[in-house]
């Protein structure tokens, strides 16, 4: 009889669930992580960036990034530039390709 193996508990990233960037609605912790090792700290930075060449600029550092990031970062320099958003663009699905 073998015994289990104890499964590993996942680290939680305390860093990415204080940043700014977690206020934006539907923001997974990964992404919020993403934006921080990108050198952005507040939302506010996030206003006239091209999502497009940030997720290029992450998959530099990052080359396993998921293609789903891409949506979230749509959807934060969205909500970065608009400061009354539509609650239909509030969620990733309304970014995807």
């Amino acid at each position: 009889m073998t015994t289990p193996v104890p499964q590993k508990k996942k680290e939680t990233d305390y860093g990415a669930l204080a940043s700014p960037f977690m206020r934006i609605p539907r923001m997974p912790v990964a992404v919020a992580r993403d934006l921080l090792d990108l050198g952005l700290r507040d939302i506010y930075e996030l206003q006239g960036r091209a999502p497009e060449v940030l997720f290029q600029e992450l998959k530099k550092k990052k080359p396993k990034t998921p293609d789903t990031h891409l949506a979230f970062l749509r959807l934060a320099v969205y909500f970065a530039e608009n400061p009354q958003p539509e609650r239909g663009k509030l969620h990733p699905d309304a970014w995807r390709d």
